[in-house]
């Protein structure tokens, strides 16, 4: 589990419900020089589905949804469930 998701578990157990997090990871801090962008929401909604916590977010549209905006912007996707759902479907 990347640290990012462990910290969202973390605030989960401590009874925190609302998280902050970007398509694709994208986005960023113009004071933070070398800030690396924000929590993919694809990684969230795949670690909240996992504990059985209903979203009512489709995941595999968002990760669609990621992949276009990374492409229009010539950014590549923060979002590791993106990596890992392209190599299931590379494979597949």
């Amino acid at each position: 589990m990347a640290r990012r998701s462990r910290n969202i578990y973390a605030s989960l157990q401590e009874g925190i419900e609302i998280f902050h997090a970007s398509v694709a990871g994208l986005g960023g801090c113009p004071y933070a020089k070398g800030a690396t962008g924000n929590v993919a929401t694809e990684d969230v909604i795949f670690l909240l589905n996992g504990l059985g916590i209903e979203t009512g977010v489709d995941l595999d549209q968002l990760v669609e949804i990621g992949d276009f905006i990374s492409r229009a912007i010539g950014k590549p996707s923060a979002s590791r469930w993106t990596r890992v759902a392209r190599e299931k479907n590379a494979t597949a």
